[in-house]
């Protein structure tokens, strides 16, 4: 009983810390690593409940699959993607109104929360197989087919708009170089880095 009341106060707490960097990191890629701590506190907050499919679908789905892709987004568009520009008064005026809503909610569900009674509401019975892989998996895969392929769909076309919206930023501002850049340069140009339309190799193949 210790153990599991210790095990519970310990992902409670990764949970709210990886929140809080999450939301209080200047850098991109901390708050990645803070989404992931948090991730990491659910799916053991769920273990705590003896939902192990919940615990394993957070670690493979969030973990594995969300928080690399939001890696990889930040990756593409670069370490300056979250800085805003220093005179920038709208990003300061949406960011300071946001935090006051924020808080009247805080404030206002702490007031409901203290202010309500507790009613006691009988619960049914589960069934056995309630929450098991198979009975999630039938639903998941005939009741709930179609949002399950729109959020499939969703995933694609937000990485096909970063990576369009990397490659603009890009190229927008990339200068043309004055000097060759070595064969490196010439051989690992990437998607993000085209070759310069005036390079010897080029000229030569022309």
């Amino acid at each position: 009983m210790i153990a599991g009341n210790l095990f519970f106060l310990v992902m409670a707490a990764v949970s709210l810390a990886g929140a809080l960097v999450t939301v209080a990191a200047k850098s991109p890629i901390r708050s990645a690593v803070g989404l992931l701590a948090t991730i990491v506190g659910i799916a053991g907050l769920f273990l705590k409940l003896n939902a192990e499919f919940m615990a394993a679908i957070q670690l493979i789905v969030y973990a594995g699959a969300v928080v690399v892709l939001f890696v990889f987004v930040i990756m593409l568009l670069g370490p300056d993607a979250g800085s805003a520009p220093a005179g920038l008064s709208k990003a300061r005026l949406s960011r300071a109104l946001g935090g006051v809503i924020v808080a009247a909610l805080f404030v206002t569900g702490a007031v409901l929360t203290f202010q309500a009674r507790p009613l006691v509401t009988p619960l049914v019975l589960a069934a056995p197989e309630h929450g098991s892989v198979e009975l999630v998996g039938r639903q998941l895969f005939t009741q709930a087919v179609v949002p399950f392929e729109l959020a499939t769909a969703l995933l694609i076309v937000a990485v096909i708009g970063a990576i369009a919206v990397a490659r603009s930023s890009h190229t927008e501002g990339r200068k043309k170089p004055a000097v060759d850049r070595g064969p490196t340069r010439r051989l690992f140009h990437g998607p993000l880095h085209p070759r310069d339309a005036r390079h010897p190799l080029q000229k030569e193949r022309a």
